[in-house]
């Protein structure tokens, strides 16, 4: 086998190996069992209203939080890409709490404590319109109160290191 082509053939399987499908999954049909059956164990598991909800994050290089939301009778009513525009908006500065974004997004990939602002700042690694790459963070007043939400791209985030 060619030398040149081993890297690519390994970043290859360990994709496919490490991608979890949920197209086997029918909300309304499917159960608890059978998200953690076909998605594995989550990350995390919250109590959201009468729902469970659990995270499956694929940080940092999967750029994804999925988030399965099952019934009170166990029946999955959806799995939902959470790092989007769309869970974004739900994020209201001056208002929304650190608790909410925890429902929303589940654990941050990570925390970082800056004094000096008076801020703590989560980061999420995500893919903006879908496509491109591209880091949410999100900073709190030690009130735990989101204070600024950020989106930035991260297309050209190594450029800087090679001139």
């Amino acid at each position: 086998m060619n030398r040149a082509l081993l890297p690519v053939l390994m970043a290859v399987l360990v994709s496919v190996a490490g991608c979890a499908s949920n197209r086997n999954l029918t909300p309304a049909q499917s159960t608890l069992a059978d998200v953690e059956a076909t998605l594995g164990a989550p990350a995390e598991r919250r109590q959201v209203g009468a729902e469970t909800w659990l995270y499956y994050p694929k940080q940092p290089f999967g750029r994804k939080v999925q988030v399965a939301r099952v019934s009170p009778d166990g029946k999955l009513i959806a799995v939902e890409q959470r790092l989007s525009e769309e869970y974004i908006a739900k994020l209201i500065p001056n208002q929304t709490s650190q608790e909410d974004v925890l429902a929303l997004f589940g654990r941050p990939y990570e925390r970082l404590n800056v004094p000096r602002m008076e801020r703590d700042m989560w980061t999420w690694y995500m893919r903006q319109y879908g496509t491109l790459p591209a880091t949410l963070n999100v900073q709190m007043s030690p009130d735990g109160v989101v204070r600024e939400i950020y989106v930035l791209d991260d297309n050209n985030k190594n450029e800087s290191k090679k001139k």
